[in-house]
């Protein structure tokens, strides 16, 4: 059973099992979250699709670490002019593994 959960102002497609890297969340490694924002849930031609949410449907989720993104490089220049910027940024994320998924 698949379904789409909406997080961290990011759409994730996910199953049992899955472990993905999303925006932080607030939770120790080995506590357990759940995503209520569902906005779809089921299996190829039983797919059950809100309006914009699916009623009733959750996704728990394991907290398995806090970690941090890649470092992404912010350049900026402006030629002839002198105008240089470089910036750093690294995000916080949180490693989740999925678990029951309901409908």
């Amino acid at each position: 059973m698949h379904a789409v959960i909406k997080t961290g102002g990011k759409q994730y497609r996910v199953a049992e099992g899955d472990v993905l890297q999303i925006e932080t969340l607030q939770g120790e490694p080995g506590s357990t979250v759940a995503f209520d924002e569902v906005l779809a849930v089921g299996d190829g031609a039983d797919m059950k699709v809100g309006t914009p949410l699916v009623d009733g449907a959750k996704v728990e989720a394991e907290i398995l670490d806090h970690t941090r993104g890649e470092k992404i490089i912010i350049f900026k220049k402006k030629r002839r002019q002198g105008y240089r910027r470089k910036l750093g940024h690294r995000q916080n994320l949180t490693v989740v593994r999925i678990g029951a998924i309901s409908a």
